[in-house]
C-alpha cells in the first residue's frame, strides 16, 4: 500500500507582524514573484541585498520574493503605518501598496525606489493594477474608488461613485471594463462599470466578503464570506457552487490550470484543499501558529502560499512528494528558508 503523502512547506520568515495579503505576479521571462503585506506599526524605505536576519527594523512593509523558491529579494520601505494590500503589475516591474498611513505607493520593483505616493484622506485598504498596467485603483475607509493614470502620476484620479461601505478588497475584470469590490462591514460583492462609474450587479452573501479572486482564465470569481466559499460565473454572475467550510474562512483560491481544486484558510490555523466539483476535503496542511489571513495559488498551479497571524508565509506544493515516514525522520519544526539570498532578477538590474 502506498504511504500517505504529506506537505512539507517552504517557510518564509521576515515579517514580524501578521501577514494579511499575498499576491503572485503572472509568469514573466524572469519567472514569477510573490509580494506580501504585513500590518505592523512603522515603515520607512527599501533595503536590498542585506540579509533580513542581520538588518533590524520594525515591520509593516511589503516584501518581494521569488515565487517558486520563496527566496527573499527585497523589502519595500516608505510607509508609516500598516500595509493592508500589495500587488505587482503583469511584468513584475512595478509594485503598489495600500496603507493605514492614508497613502498608496507605486514602487520600482527592480530597485525598490518609490515612484509616486498617492495621498488619501483615510486608511487605504486595497489596490490593484489594471490588466494593461496603465491604471491603479485604490479603495478603503473613505468608501471611494479612485482610478489613477500611471502615465500621468500628478493628474487627479477619477473617482467612482461612492461605495455603500468601507472597501476591503478590489480587483479588475472584463479587460479592465469592470471593477469588483467587497466591503468590511456589509455582505456582497459589487461590480462596477468603469465607464459609467455605477454598480451594475451585486452578488449577494450573508457575511462580509473577506477575499475575492478572479480565476486566471477569467471564468470564475472565488469569494470567502463567513464559513462559506463561493464560486460565481464571472460573465453572467450566477452562483455556480457554494460550500460550507469547517470554520470561518478568510481567504480562498482556485487552482489556475485545471480548476479542479481550491484551497482555503481561516481561523483554525489550517490550510485545507478541496475538490472544486464536490467540495470534498482532499488535503489539510498544518503548521501555522495563528489564523490564516490569506491564501493564493501560484500562476503555475504547482504550489500555493499562505500568510498567517504568526508572521510567516508558507509555500506548499500542490502535489506533496514526501511520505509520512520521510517527514518523521526530519527534525520537528524544520524550516526551509533562504532569506537574504538575492534573486537573479535583482542582481541583473
Amino acid at each position: 500500500m502506498d504511504k500517505k503523502k504529506v506537505a512539507v512547506p517552504l517557510v518564509c520568515h521576515g515579517h514580524s507582524r501578521p501577514v494579511v495579503d499575498l499576491f503572485y505576479s503572472p509568469i514573466t521571462p524572469d519567472g514569477f514573484f510573490l509580494i506580501s503585506a504585513s500590518k505592523g506599526n512603522f515603515l520607512v524605505g527599501i533595503v536590498y541585498e542585506i540579509p533580513i536576519e542581520t538588518y533590524n527594523y520594525e515591520d509593516s512593509h511589503p516584501m518581494l520574493r521569488n515565487g517558486e523558491t520563496g527566496d527573499w529579494i527585497g523589502t519595500f520601505e516608505g510607509h508609516k503605518g500598516a500595509v493592508w494590500s500589495s500587488c505587482l503589475d503583469n511584468n513584475a516591474l512595478r509594485a503598489a501598496s495600500a496603507s493605514a498611513d492614508f497613502s498608496a505607493k507605486l514602487w520600482d520593483a527592480l530597485t525598490g525606489d518609490v515612484l509616486h505616493s498617492f495621498e488619501h484622506k483615510h486608511i487605504v485598504r486595497a489596490c490593484a493594477f489594471s490588466e494593461d498596467t496603465k491604471l491603479l485603483i485604490t479603495g478603503g475607509f473613505e468608501k471611494i474608488l479612485r482610478v489613477f493614470d500611471l502615465n500621468r502620476l500628478d493628474a487627479p484620479p477619477t473617482e467612482v461613485d461612492k461605495s455603500p461601505g468601507s472597501i476591503r478588497t478590489l480587483t479588475w475584470l472584463h479587460s479592465d471594463q469592470t471593477i469588483l469590490t467587497s466591503c468590511t462591514d456589509i455582505g456582497g460583492v459589487r461590480l462596477w462599470d468603469v465607464r459609467s462609474g455605477k454598480i451594475v450587479q451585486t452578488l449577494e452573501t450573508k457575511s462580509p466578503v473577506t477575499s475575492a479572486e478572479v480565476s486566471q482564465d477569467g471564468r470564475y470569481i472565488t469569494t470567502a464570506d463567513g464559513s462559506s466559499v463561493k464560486f460565481w460565473d464571472a460573465n453572467h454572475f450566477g452562483l455556480v457552487k457554494s460550500y460550507d467550510m469547517p470554520c470561518n474562512i478568510e481567504s480562498a483560491s482556485l487552482e489556475p490550470k485545471s480548476g479542479e481544486k481550491f484551497v482555503a484558510g481561516g481561523e483554525d490555523m489550517w490550510v485545507r484543499m478541496f475538490d472544486f466539483y464536490t467540495g470534498e476535503e482532499i488535503g489539510c496542511n498544518k503548521g501555522h501558529h495563528g489564523p490564516v489571513h490569506c491564501v493564493r495559488f501560484s500562476p503555475t498551479g504547482e504550489s500555493y502560499a499562505s500568510g498567517s497571524e504568526d508572521g510567516t508565509i508558507r509555500i506548499w506544493q500542490t502535489t506533496p512528494n514526501h511520505s509520512v515516514d520521510e517527514v518523521a525522520k526530519k527534525i520537528e519544526g524544520f524550516h526551509i528558508n533562504k532569506e537574504g539570498k538575492t534573486a537573479d532578477k535583482l542582481s541583473d538590474a
